[in-house]
């Protein structure tokens, strides 16, 4: 396999098309076997695996770590003192290799191309740039230069290793073992088709998703906070027994709802992102100024009509970081129909730092209502368990469901 890619970062100037990330895209130019046109040049340098330093940088690998979408992301940063590209306008190519140690007729090719703008002789301090590929679990050499056009090379070279820990060996990554990709950059994109359980009663599931960064008072999204809560939803929906879907996006600080989705085979996570695109957070109209308990209304509101509406999924989900109002959902309010909520209610609360706000949030003290189960997110590997058992559970309340019905 060969990929081509671009990168970007705050001091240069990226040359080529690039999807901007927390790292850097690249893009595939061959699969296969197919030939990887590469300089000679080049290919001598990433071939006789000598360090070289005539461009002055240093290059620090970054070790692979599971994300929540499953892939473990593995890379580099290297620092460039700005006073080695002092002058005129240059251009900085990066090109590296990852070869799977178990496949080592499968490289895989990228390439990054910065162009640096015109530096005075005289600055000082560091450019940092930083690459990222995907990986499945296995053992990587990877061989990496960077050169100027005045053919000025440095070059490193390192191993690293993708593995997850012999308790989590069950869960089912996103990449097959010594598998290399591009980053994705793009989190909304669409689904692969499932193959879903051919049972007549496929589980239907409603989820309402509050998509709001972890910081509550932050006036952006970043991508962690939008790809964990992606994440979720893609893990959701990958399951085979679940068959039809219901999504709500909403956000509290706006006090509205993003996002519609009623009862569809899959999930439309392009319809989402552009719903999602158009939170304009730190903004208040002035009519929610004047509700002093606004946000609590909302939430209640919101509740009280996806859980008392028309139609009866097998189980809800609530899930987005945590909501610390003022005023709590009232019980009085809920509890009227609680009793008819004979589905199980879940709530996956996404926190990077459980330890800094361990106490219940609103949303949390409005599933307890309803006696519902909830989940901590704050590692991949918690949002893979947590799916799995809230599916065991789902399956168990449906089959006690209809038995009754079966059994006449």
């Amino acid at each position: 396999m060969a990929r081509l890619g671009a990168a970007s970062i705050a001091m240069l100037l990226v040359s080529a098309p690039a999807v901007m990330t927390s790292a850097f895209a690249q893009i595939p130019v061959s699969s296969g076997s197919g030939p990887v046109r590469i300089f000679s040049s080049d290919m001598a340098v990433l071939e006789t695996q000598d360090v070289r330093k005539d461009l002055a940088c240093t290059v620090m690998p970054v070790k692979p770590v599971l994300g929540f979408d499953l892939r473990f992301h593995g890379g580099f940063d290297v620092n460039l003192p700005l006073k080695d590209i002092a002058g005129a306008e240059n251009q900085l190519t990066i090109l590296f290799r990852v070869t799977p140690q178990d496949r080592k007729d499968q490289p895989a090719y990228f390439v990054q191309h910065f162009h640096v703008p015109k530096i005075d002789d005289d600055a000082r301090g560091e450019a940092t740039l930083s690459g990222e590929v995907d990986l499945g679990e296995g053992s990587y050499h990877v061989d990496w230069l960077m050169r100027d056009r005045a053919e000025r090379v440095c070059s490193f070279y390192w191993d690293m290793d993708a593995s997850l820990p012999p308790k989590d060996k069950q869960i089912e990554l996103a990449l097959a073992a010594n598998q290399v990709e591009k980053i994705q950059a793009e989190q909304f994109t669409d689904e692969p088709p499932v193959a879903r359980d051919p049972s007549p009663h496929p589980l239907s599931i409603k989820v309402l998703v509050n998509f709001a960064p972890q910081n509550e008072i932050a006036s952006t999204f970043q991508p962690f906070d939008t790809l964990a809560l992606v994440s979720i939803l893609r893990r959701i929906s990958r399951e085979p027994q679940f068959g039809k879907f219901s999504v709500v996006a909403f956000n509290i600080q706006e006090q509205r709802v993003l996002y519609r989705q009623h009862s569809g085979d899959r999930i439309d996570f392009p319809a989402l992102g552009d719903a999602i695109n158009s939170v304009k957070l730190g903004t208040v109209d002035r009519k929610r100024l004047a509700q002093k308990h606004g946000d609590t209304e909302f939430l209640t509101d919101l509740i009280r009509k996806e859980m008392s509406g028309e139609d009866h999924p097998d189980a809800l989900v609530f899930a987005g970081p945590k909501v610390m109002l003022e005023e709590e959902v009232p019980e009085e309010t809920l509890k009227p129909f609680a009793p008819d909520v004979d589905y199980p209610v879940f709530y996956m609360n996404y926190t990077l730092n459980p330890a800094q706000n361990p106490w219940r949030d609103s949303i949390s003290h409005a599933v307890r209502i309803f006696k519902g189960t909830e989940y901590t997110i704050s590692r991949p590997r918690d949002l893979w368990f947590a799916v799995s058992e809230m599916v065991s559970r789902i399956v168990k309340s449906k089959h006690g469901r209809i038995a009754p019905t079966g059994s006449q």
